[in-house]
């Protein structure tokens, strides 16, 4: 489970993150939707143990994500949208060697095959596209059989057949038991993955739960543009 209640961040004047409250549950996938400046990668980064919120309650796995140590952090998985990855390094000698810190990796070969790696295998990270990378960056982050799995746009940049790809595996991950946080600008990515959708705008969670809850009768497009605007009306 992740849990966020109550949470504030500020940076200076700015306050990037206003009671912010929100829950991801194993078993699940989550999609955290708002525009740019809302507040979603500082409160994921809070989750993930990458900053520490100025007050509220952060919990992942049972336990504070600033404060924990090697073994909370061999059971979370983390997919940034861009940088992260060596460059120089070839695709499947960077899995093979993020395999060994792992009691028990998933298996490098079928993982990079049904992300269909090994057609750019050959190349450096350095000169792969921005898909490339992409698919390259959710191995790594899938490699240790996460309990919880943060992803970051995970099909920025990707081609239709290969995003298909990435959401079976997503699906599947989600079905195995993972807690599954996506966060996305894309209502499709959203109404096809989602078991659970979180639309933040102004630092705070303004609406939560499965798709038809927070849409109602409409699409989740037109509630997202609903809810966000008479946040920002204030």
């Amino acid at each position: 489970m992740i849990r966020l209640h109550e949470v504030t961040r500020r940076f200076g004047s700015v306050r990037a993150l206003d009671g912010m409250s929100w829950t991801a549950a194993p078993g699940q996938v989550t999609t955290l939707l708002g525009p740019n400046g809302a507040g979603k990668t500082t409160s994921v980064e809070i989750a993930e143990g990458l900053q520490h919120a100025d007050s509220g309650r952060v919990e992942v796995l049972g336990t504070d994500p600033w404060q924990a140590g090697p073994a909370h952090r061999a059971r979370v998985g983390v997919m940034l949208q861009d940088g992260g990855l060596p460059q120089q390094v070839r695709p499947m000698a960077l899995l093979h060697h993020l395999a060994t810190f792992y009691a028990r990796p998933a298996d490098v070969t079928e993982l990079a095959e049904t992300l269909r790696i090994p057609e750019f295998a050959g190349t450096t990270i350095r000169r792969l596209s921005g898909g490339q990378r992409q698919r390259v960056a959710l191995a790594a982050a899938l490699v240790g059989r996460p309990d919880v799995l943060f992803l970051d746009e995970p099909t920025a940049g990707l081609d239709p057949h290969v995003r298909r790809d990435v959401w079976s595996l997503i699906r599947e991950t989600a079905a195995a038991g993972a807690t599954v946080l996506v966060t996305t600008h894309s209502f499709e990515e959203a109404d096809r993955l989602a078991d659970h959708v979180v639309i933040v705008t102004t630092g705070r969670a303004v609406a939560e739960g499965t798709v038809a809850e927070v849409s109602g009768d409409g699409k989740l497009e037109d509630a997202y543009f609903a809810l966000t605007e008479l946040a920002d009306a204030g």
